[in-house]
């Protein structure tokens, strides 16, 4: 036994050579203002972990593997750090690549974890899992008949992730219902869109960006671009960002960039050289100073707080909505050998105003609770001028002007029924950007 634990101690020695040695643990850990390149590595705790590894493969009451061993003590190690740092083995690695780039199979949900337990941070438009009814801050409890408490992030993953076609079932737990949820999902081929586009009204432009992916800055671009021809002009602009849990920290930038017109977006700092950055915007405003508002709710969350705090720092947009996840963490892939990597927390970002969003969020210059509207029925009739028998006509020489315009307002106002039942927030966000434009107008002219 003495031979096997003072070979694996020396094995671990031979993998830090870079690293000058003391068997000075106190040293080890204060660093005494050396980088991290420079500290001594700790002797005194290796030689536990040495006699822990070798009093599990000797004694355990089953034959284990070396390899299976050091990987769950490596998984170990960086999930102690914070729920987002992370092993990511060949597997692992490879499905974070898929996600990046916007097809892979599964659900549909980006989650995290929290006491233990499977957090969802928001589903994705169109998939699965929000077809299903999943919804931000629900927490997984069950994966089919395996509880999750205990179990790895990734590991969470790769079981949620599967065959299209191939069913599994979710136990939840969501805050306001008393008894957990079990809902049956069907996995299916993933093709995250993550921008979406459309005219509200005349002039009045909507933007949808689900995820921040290695395209989407391009993408929202070309959306942009493509409104303004639609409209001959925009005079404002919603940019939703709810339920977006983040992606891709350059998208971020990129999309950012594309509202303003110099200063700060977003830095980073951290406690290597290569983590303390800082990214500006460069001239142009796409939308030429137009109004704009950015609707984001608790399920906004990394990229998507970037580009929150930016805008609102900037005095760029208005931000409403619900306060947002707080997740104020960068995270950088590092490869490793056999197609594995970490996936390691190496800073904090800021916004231009220097805030740290990490566990406090953004909070929206408006906010709105989400609530779900009925419209009231109108048991009395409204009368007009235009209904009183013996009216004056309207003398512009246009005929059936009013006739058009009663068509139009009916219209119109089944437009804004529609989307009063179907989404507040958005409803709310556009009579707010309506009184933006008028101001915006206004100072124009004079």
């Amino acid at each position: 036994m003495q031979f096997i634990q003072k070979s694996f101690f020396l094995l671990l020695l031979s993998l830090a050579l870079s690293l000058p040695f003391s068997a000075n643990a106190d040293e080890a850990a204060t660093g005494k203002g050396k980088s991290a390149a420079q500290q001594p590595l700790p002797l005194d705790e290796l030689r536990t972990f040495t006699e822990v590894f070798t009093k599990v493969k000797n004694d355990y009451v089953e034959p284990i593997d070396d390899r299976k061993l050091i990987d769950n003590a490596i998984r170990g190690m960086l999930e102690g750090l914070d729920p987002h740092s992370a092993y990511l083995d060949k597997d692992a690695y490879a499905a974070l690549q898929e996600g990046t780039s916007g097809e892979f199979g599964g659900l549909g949900i980006e989650v995290g974890m929290e006491d233990g337990f499977i957090k969802v941070i928001a589903p994705i438009d169109d998939t699965p899992a929000q077809k299903a009814g999943v919804k931000a801050g629900d927490m997984i409890i069950k994966l089919d008949d395996t509880p999750v408490k205990g179990i790895s992030l990734n590991d969470a993953v790769q079981m949620m992730r599967g065959d299209p076609g191939t069913t599994i079932t979710l136990t939840i737990i969501r805050e306001g219902v008393e008894k957990p949820l079990v809902i049956a999902i069907t996995r299916d081929i993933i093709k995250v869109r993550s921008v979406r586009k459309k005219t509200l009204e005349p002039g009045i432009g909507y933007l949808r960006i689900s995820h921040f992916q290695i395209h989407t800055a391009e993408d929202a671009q070309k959306a942009l671009t493509d409104l303004i021809k639609e409209n001959k002009k925009l005079n404002g602009l919603i940019l939703d960002l709810r339920n977006n849990p983040g992606g891709v920290l350059s998208a971020a930038i990129a999309v950012s960039d594309l509202f303003l017109e110099q200063g700060l977006i977003v830095y980073t700092e951290g406690r290597i050289k290569d983590s303390k950055l800082s990214f500006t915007a460069k001239p142009v405003d796409l939308l030429d100073k137009a109004p704009m508002i950015v609707l984001v709710n608790g399920g906004s969350a990394s990229a998507s707080e970037i580009v929150a705090g930016a805008l609102q720092d900037h005095k760029r947009a208005i931000i409403m909505g619900e306060k947002t996840f707080g997740k104020g963490s960068v995270q950088t892939i590092l490869p490793l050998s056999d197609n594995a990597a970490l996936k390691l927390t190496t800073a904090r970002y800021y916004t231009p105003s220097g805030r740290s969003i990490q566990a406090e969020g953004i909070t929206p210059d408006i906010p709105i609770n989400p609530v779900t509207v009925k419209p009231v029925a109108q048991d009395i009739p409204t009368v007009k001028e235009a209904d009183l028998s013996g009216h004056l006509k309207n003398n512009t020489g246009k005929k059936n002007g009013a006739e058009k315009q009663k068509a139009a307002d009916k219209t119109a106002g089944n437009d804004v029924d529609k989307l009063l039942k179907s989404d507040y927030e958005l409803y709310e966000a556009v009579n707010v950007l309506k009184g933006l434009i008028l101001q915006w107008q206004k100072d124009k002219q004079g």
